[in-house]
């Protein structure tokens, strides 16, 4: 295996300001990511700092209990309970299937760089996901994409979900589970790994009741022997830890919202634009209707000193929210703005690992954890890697196609310019002149019309658009004609774009990892793993 790294632009403006590193966002942030003397600076400001460290470390063995496990897991819960211990620390939603490669890619960077830190700092460093099983967004985790004809083709999860449930809280039904993933991953195509591949989906369905119960089971199998630990932000016992965070929320709301605010007026002056939607009505809480199974978004009422939901329909005051904080911490849970916060207060990071949104949102909340005297952790951009099988790699060769512009553009351009090389020029000459001539010929018919018969007007513009249409369709006819000729090339560009640019996205926002685990095997992660990675902010071409 080879990894070749390239520069590429980010998906958004902002991200690629932050990883050229640019002064003029700098400001936004209280660390730089590429900076060992910030660390040095990180782990003295955490040293200065107290953590529910050994609270922490013991739900995360009572909760990874019933998930795959190895020695290597053990010794991570071990060095999370002392005293010095960091995190590297990233999530993402509990897609099926693990949902899109980034999320794959995430856990990929959190272990890698939880090493690369340990062996820097002399500190003991443990890697930890943080499944967002509290969202509630189930359109977003229950599809995967498949190539079929040479388009991705979304295939979602069959059984519906009304309610705006937490992720965590809904059920697996695993006989249709199994159905779906035995038919997703025979579409893939049978290969040498198929038989094994499903065997391992099955084994997965079956000791999985929970959407994040599949995720974590799968995550946990395939990542068990890097000491990667993970938390669901959905879980009952977890947000029991929470409790005291909760509320210094609810006191500290409207500090929250209005530093939210200020920090969003100097980004937009800066010229960029925000990512987080706010209004002084912001309470950054959610409420969790345990009894109808659906999360609530809590507004301010600043009139009325209160608390509410759903258009007033539901209501509290600051004492009623504090007491539900105390008492069921469970009922209560967070939104963008606040997530980030109780992550930081509950571990000690010497990182997070971002995608290129969450790099743009997190600039956002300096403020806001600076109204708590605290700092924002080092926002490390994760791994961006593309996996490129070496027959595409052929074809991108074949091509004269340059591998930096298909990842960020797709073949479009090289396509066009091929297609206009093998056009008969005298042919599409002859078809120009040809409507040229008709359409000049029908405006003197039309002239005559006019005269004799307005009322053949219509028939005559009717008559015109069938002989264009017609004089079109034989033009079109003989173009195929001619691509026929070259169909072997012209298809190479379409698989080209279906492996690194599928339906004009970047590779890891489409193609799921049980694609390549069919395609290569699953000691593919082994392989993935296996590879030296820096986190300079470059593209990861990974060649297999």
């Amino acid at each position: 295996m080879e990894i070749l790294n390239l520069s590429l632009p980010a998906t958004n403006r902002f991200a690629s300001n932050y990883l050229e590193q640019s002064p003029e966002i700098q400001s936004f942030f209280h660390y730089r990511y590429n900076e060992y003397n910030d660390d040095d600076k990180r782990v003295s400001e955490l040293s200065n700092r107290s953590f529910p460290r050994m609270e922490v470390a013991e739900h995360i063995e009572s909760f990874m209990k019933r998930f795959p496990s190895s020695e290597v897991v053990i010794k991570s819960i071990d060095k999370l309970k002392t005293n010095n211990s960091l995190v590297v620390i990233g999530g993402q939603q509990a897609g099926i299937l693990t949902g899109p490669l980034y999320s794959i890619h995430k856990v990929i960077s959190i272990i890698k760089l939880a090493e690369q830190k340990e062996k820097q700092l002399g500190i003991p460093v443990v890697p930890i996901f943080w499944i967002a099983g509290e969202d509630h967004d189930f359109q977003e985790v229950n599809h995967v994409f498949v190539p079929v004809n040479q388009k991705a083709d979304k295939w979602t999860y069959p059984e519906r979900v009304v309610k705006k449930k937490m992720v965590s809280d809904i059920q697996l039904n695993q006989e249709v589970c199994l159905t779906w993933v035995h038919n997703l991953i025979e579409n893939f195509g049978e290969t040498e790994h198929t038989n094994k591949l499903l065997e391992f989906a099955k084994e997965q369905v079956s000791i999985s009741s929970t959407f994040v119960d599949f995720f974590a089971n799968i995550i946990m199998e395939l990542f068990k022997d890097y000491g990667l630990l993970i938390v669901d932000s959905g879980n009952k016992e977890f947000r029991q830890l929470q409790k005291e965070f909760f509320k210094s929320q609810i006191f500290h709301h409207e500090a929250i919202t209005d530093k939210l605010l200020e920090q969003q007026r100097k980004i937009e002056k800066s010229g960029f634009p925000i990512t987080i939607e706010a209004s002084e009505e912001n309470a950054n809480l959610f409420y969790y209707d345990q009894n109808m199974g659906e999360r609530i978004l809590l507004e301010y009422d600043r009139g009325n000193d209160r608390f509410v939901g759903k258009s007033g329909s539901l209501a509290f005051t600051r004492e009623h929210l504090v007491v539900l904080a105390e008492e069921n911490p469970a009922y209560l849970s967070n939104n963008v703005v606040t997530r980030p916060l109780m992550q930081e207060w509950l571990f000690p990071t010497i990182a997070f690992i971002a995608g290129p949104g969450e790099i743009a949102y997190w600039a956002e909340l300096k403020l806001v954890f600076e109204h708590f005297d605290i700092k924002m952790p080092p926002i490390v951009p994760r791994l961006n890697i593309t996996i490129l099988d070496r027959s595409v790699e052929t074809d991108v060769a074949e091509l004269h196609l340059n591998l930096a512009d298909v990842l960020s553009g797709g073949t479009m351009k090289g396509r066009h310019q091929f297609l206009e090389s093998i056009k008969d020029k005298e042919v599409e000459s002859l078809f120009s002149i040809t409507k040229d001539q008709l359409v000049k010929q029908y405006r003197q018919l039309e002239t005559k019309t006019l005269e004799l018969d307005r009322g053949l007007l219509p028939l005559l513009k009717k008559n015109e658009s069938y002989l264009i249409k017609e004089i079109e369709f034989l033009e079109k006819k003989l173009d195929e004609s001619v691509r026929l000729k070259h169909d072997n090339i012209i298809k190479k560009y379409a698989r080209v774009d279906l492996a690194l640019r599928p339906d004009g996205f970047p590779q890891e926002r489409v193609w799921n990892i049980f694609y390549y685990l069919n395609q290569y095997g699953l000691n593919f992660i082994s392989d993935l793993m296996a590879g030296r990675f820096e986190f300079d902010g470059r593209h990861k071409v990974m060649k297999f």
